[in-house]
């Protein structure tokens, strides 16, 4: 896949930093290649559109959903998050720019949100003044004849 990266799919550099940490199977079928399945997560994530949509460049969606799931479940996105940033400032790639804004806006009381008293009707409904009296018989009082 060397200089035919898509838009949303990971780039031979990321792909080096990545492909160590995913897990190896040991047994069973051969499987889809890892790097397709992982460009079909990144194009899921980075589009919005739902698995079945996926397109078919990237296998099965059935089988980039469960893989998804499975690394989900088992820490292999949170361990990435953790090493790869690491990696990059050990090698002194990182350029740590941190911007910090005092600045305070004061709103008037009046802005706050209105905290309803004991005994409010709920949101949305009217209050009444007085109980409307129920015109009409209640239902134990001949009851209609069928």
């Amino acid at each position: 896949m060397v200089g035919d990266t898509r838009r949303h799919e990971l780039t031979d550099l990321e792909w080096e930093l990545l492909a160590p940490l995913i897990p190896r199977a040991t047994t069973g079928r051969p499987r889809v290649s890892d790097r397709q399945v992982i460009n079909g997560m990144v194009h899921k994530i980075r589009t919005g559109i739902s698995w079945r949509d996926l397109p078919d460049r990237y296998g099965s969606w059935k089988t980039v959903c469960t893989r998804f799931r499975r690394y989900a479940l088992d820490g292999v996105f949170a361990q990435a998050l953790q090493q790869i940033p690491a990696h990059a400032d050990a090698a002194g790639d990182t350029d740590w720019l941190v911007q910090i804004d005092s600045t305070i806006v004061r709103a008037h009381q009046n802005a706050a949100p209105h905290r309803p008293k004991k005994g409010d009707p709920p949101a949305g409904r009217p209050r009444r003044s007085r109980p409307r009296p129920n015109p009409g018989r209640t239902d134990h009082q001949n009851p209609p004849c069928l």
